[in-house]
């Protein structure tokens, strides 16, 4: 019964996304009650909640290809031949990703890494999976959005969505001799408390432990798994991916449906007549569909205009925001690179796993290949003379990067989280390209804050037996200031951690409708206000919400 159940799920993901010309012409022709732009984590989590009233038509467009092996995917290295997995099924592959060529990325779609596939940015991540505190819901979101209305969402995401501080199906914990001597660093030295992070999602003041994956039986998980394989089993739920969304065609204050290109065809899929549009494109896309729309700042609205991209939609149905795009988060993030005797560095293979890794994987799903590298994570917080704090996070992975690779040096990643000043837009090339402008440090206060949490842990270092060998351990707070800020393979780099470009009360209501519109939504990590946590596991808990809210709206 279970092997019926995986082919029929395989069959139905597979039909769908290779739909032929007629099946196509058949989307297009229907009367859709909901339509979602992006098979993100967000998008899918959205369209497969409406899918369960089954008295609702849902088409889920996707502008890119099949990532997944049950989604159809079959990218992989040779040593995954003969099974039922590909590159993105297996944790282990995660950071081949930035140096295996993949049709998985959005290339020339995004001025920015991230994930253009069935599953978004969820197919290509570490998948970590952590729960924001109640007070970054308390303290950055309005009403209707606080941590008491969010709990009813938090249940069904954890019901919904397997995770795991502890991948390995043999319930070990491998790679760990970062782990023990970080722990005697930022435990034992610095004074933070080892706990289990998600069975203390409060706690996010000097606490340390092993970080969280959203894996099922130690294959990459995610929305694309645990909600979209059922929702594919409703015959009132179609994914059609391939299909790259031009502009939300509307009138007036009303949308009507969306045009997309497939296979170089312009489709338009439309609503019925209490039909709602929504945006799930990610936080540099769903700006930039919004724009391409006629929703924006009025002087890129005259940009686009000038150069015939909105479809010809005339100035006076334009909707003038300038907080469309506006507020753009990314966490500014410093790799310090970490030598000591006691490390013994892992460097994941694409290729050429070794031979006990691969076979520990492949007959137990377990061992080094069930994780994605990743091995411990901190918080802590900076506390502002005004009495305001900024959020801080540390990840150490197993390896050395760039120019510190031997076999006793691993990498420690510094995030500034909530809290923090700087932010950004998303801003249209000349070629109309979204990417981001101004997000890093440009409010210099953030730099002090990291600079100074950097400080603090660094004075917890004497007698561990770590050297940081990037950045002296004897440099000042103003030193690491500098460093921090000045371009390098180590430090002002994009995470790709996007979010808060369509920020609720601004860009879009409290039932995520954009202001100005009926029945168009954004719902992403658009909406979601920067987070003391990698923003993956919020923006999942923020498509519960909005699905419910949506819901309620008929």
């Amino acid at each position: 019964m279970v092997r019926f159940s995986s082919l029929f799920l395989l069959f139905q993901a597979a039909t769908l996304i290779f739909a032929s010309p007629t099946e196509r012409r058949s989307l297009a022709t229907t009367a859709w009650d909901y339509i979602v732009v992006g098979s993100g984590p967000a998008g899918i989590i959205t369209a497969s909640r409406l899918s369960e009233n089954t008295a609702k038509n849902v088409l889920l467009l996707e502008g890119g290809g099949p990532s997944y092996y049950v989604t159809g995917g079959r990218e992989r290295p040779a040593w995954l031949a003969g099974t039922s997995l590909s590159r993105v099924d297996v944790p282990g592959l995660y950071l081949s990703i930035f140096s295996n060529p993949s049709s998985l990325t959005c290339g020339n779609n995004v001025n920015a890494f991230g994930g253009c596939t069935v599953g978004g940015s969820s197919a290509i991540n570490a998948g970590l999976f952590f729960e924001p505190p109640a007070s970054d819901f308390d303290s950055y979101f309005p009403a209707g959005w606080k941590h008491a209305d969010l709990v009813p969402s938090i249940n069904r995401l954890y019901a919904t969505q397997p995770s795991s501080d502890v991948p390995s199906q043999d319930k070990m914990q491998y790679l760990q001799s970062g782990y023990i001597a970080a722990k005697n660093w930022i435990v034992a030295k610095a004074g933070f408390t080892e706990l289990s992070i998600n069975a203390n999602a409060a706690r996010k003041n000097k606490v340390f432990g092993h970080p969280v994956y959203d894996y099922n039986n130690a294959q990459r998980g995610g929305p694309a798994i645990s909600y979209m394989q059922k929702a594919l089993t409703r015959s009132n739920f179609h994914l059609q991916s391939g299909a790259w969304v031009q502009r939300v065609v509307r009138n007036g204050n009303t949308a009507t449906g969306v045009v997309a290109n497939v296979s170089g065809v312009l489709t338009t899929y439309s609503l019925s007549a209490k039909g709602r549009v929504i945006v799930s494109g990610g936080a540099l896309k769903s700006p930039e569909l919004l724009m391409k729309s006629g929703i924006g700042d009025p002087a890129v609205l005259e940009r686009l205009q000038k150069a015939n991209k909105l479809g010809g939609i005339p100035a006076t149905s334009w909707i003038n925001n300038t907080a469309v795009g506006a507020k753009l988060f990314d966490n500014p993030n410093t790799f310090i690179e970490l030598s000591s005797p006691n490390f013994q560095s892992y460097v994941y293979s694409y290729d050429n796993p070794p031979a006990s890794d691969k076979a520990l994987y492949l007959q137990h799903r377990s061992g080094p290949y069930s994780f994605a590298s990743e091995i411990s994570v901190f918080w802590d917080t900076v506390k502002r003379a005004d009495g305001s704090l900024a959020g801080m996070q540390g990840t150490i992975g197993t390896a050395g990067y760039s120019g510190y690779q031997n076999s006793s040096t691993v990498t420690l990643n510094i995030y500034g989280t909530s809290g923090l000043k700087s932010t950004g837009k998303v801003v249209l090339d000349s070629n109309f390209v979204p990417g981001q402008s101004g997000v890093y440090y440009s409010n210099p206060q953030d730099a002090q804050d990291i600079a100074t949490f950097i400080r603090r842990i660094f004075d917890a270092l004497p007698g561990t037996g770590i050297t940081p060998l990037n950045i002296p351990q004897s440099a000042t707070q103003a030193q690491i200031a500098q460093y921090i800020t000045t371009p390098s393979a180590y430090a002002v780099g994009q995470v790709n951690h996007w979010s808060s470009s369509c920020r609720i009360g601004a860009c879009v209501d409290t039932n995520t409708i954009v202001v100005g519109m009926k029945n168009l939504h954004v719902v992403d990590g658009s909406i979601v206000a920067p987070l003391t946590v990698n923003p993956q596991m919020g923006i999942m808990i923020a498509a519960e919400r909005a699905s419910e809210l949506i819901q309620k709206l008929g």
